[in-house]
């Protein structure tokens, strides 16, 4: 057996299959390109890969680990995928199951540990390499445009999130936007429009729900799921969870003034869902990074309603500029993020409840960072040394 990458799914995966070995781009020149030998791809790369398109008998690690002694569920989307996984896992601990996938611990080795009920955080480049692998409950958020520079296209971006469905069987569940429920699959399917739609539909009373959109969703989502595991609703569990950090963290500066650090936000919808927070208030707004190809234009025809100024980032910065300039929103380009802190401070009053500063990029951070936490820390950091 080969496995792409030498990261920590590859790693893992080495871990349990001592034997297998493990080819990256430095290995083209000893890599068997009329193998049909057994290939798992590592999630990061693309499929124009050399060694991808080099390769006969692909699969992913979940068609390699999964089989049906397994019961998982699977949550995907383009936004709010790991609050939702999170949320279930707070609900479903008690019953036995891990979290995993993109969140948490590699699957190899939940797997070498025994672990028999996973909860998933799912990628579309997993989902991409995934031929035959199901999960028993498949819970798909919104798919908006992302990650078009690995997949190319929208469409196979889109197609690779729906792909499970095809596999699923009829003791299977998909819950799944309305916009898909013409898609053929034998699983029982759930279709909602938006969360009090799905609310209605499981009985839950979102009055007893302390989060706020786009929150909501990923807490009424995780609530169907416990309810159709184990037909319970659990609203003080769901209300104890606590947010990670750089998904709309607000806090004040020495000034108190609102900054909002919202890093997580590496495309466009996430920064729709997130300016809709702040719509009563004037936001100034930092955007900017490796937009991965992604059509801006839906998120400047938003922003040209909102009161905002923009402070552009990272290697999109001056694409924001002229962007900006078609829409006659106020764009300073900013290039680094801790002069975008520093330009923003001068216009920020003091004690000012009406403004909010708010780090939303609609980008990912790997040009400028390590990685969105990265960046999301260094915005505090940079903040926290305003005088």
């Amino acid at each position: 057996m080969r496995i792409l990458g030498k990261g920590k799914t590859a790693l893992a995966i080495k871990n349990l299959y001592p034997e297998a070995i493990l080819y990256d781009d430095n290995d083209i020149d000893s890599f068997d390109q009329n193998s049909d030998e057994l290939t798992v791809v590592s999630p990061g790369i693309p499929p124009y890969n050399r060694l991808v398109t080099s390769s006969e008998n692909l699969i992913s690690e979940y068609d390699l680990l999964l089989d049906k002694s397994i019961y998982s569920i699977w949550i995907s989307g383009t936004n709010g995928k790991t609050t939702t996984t999170s949320m279930i896992g707070r609900l479903l601990e008690d019953d036995g199951f891990k979290l995993g996938g993109n969140i948490g611990i590699a699957v190899a080795n939940l797997i070498k540990e025994n672990y028999k009920k996973l909860i998933l955080e799912t990628s579309s480049f997993t989902l991409h390499y995934t031929n035959q692998a199901k999960p028993n409950i498949y819970i798909l958020l919104p798919i908006s445009e992302d990650h078009i520079s690995w997949h190319t296209t929208f469409k196979d971006y889109e197609q690779s999130k729906l792909k499970p469905l095809s596999f699923l069987t009829t003791e299977d569940i998909a819950i799944i936007p309305s916009i898909y429920k013409d898609i053929k699959t034998k699983a029982k399917v759930y279709c909602y429009d938006n969360s009090i739609d799905l609310a209605n539909q499981f009985n839950i009373d979102i009055t007893q729900i302390n989060f706020k959109e786009p929150f909501l969703l990923d807490a009424i989502l995780a609530l169907v799921c416990e309810k159709l595991y184990k037909d319970t609703i659990s609203y003080q569990k769901i209300n104890s969870f606590i947010q990670d950090a750089h998904k709309l963290e607000q806090f004040k500066d020495k000034k108190n003034r609102v900054w909002v650090d919202d890093s997580k936000a590496t495309n466009v919808d996430a920064t729709i869902q997130a300016l809709k927070t702040y719509e009563d208030k004037k936001i100034f707004l930092i955007l900017g990074g490796d937009d991965k190809g992604a059509d801006l234009k839906p998120l400047f025809e938003k922003l040209q309603y909102y009161n905002v100024e923009i402070y552009s980032i990272g290697s999109n910065a001056k694409r924001l500029k002229e962007l900006s300039a078609s829409y006659n929103i106020v764009c300073v380009v900013s290039d680094l993020l801790e002069n975008a802190v520093a330009s923003i401070s001068k216009s920020h009053s003091f004690n000012d409840q009406n403004s909010v500063a708010l780090l939303s990029p609609a980008a990912a951070s790997l040009d400028q960072f390590s990685s969105y936490k990265d960046r999301g820390d260094k915005f505090k950091q940079f903040i926290s040394k305003i005088v």
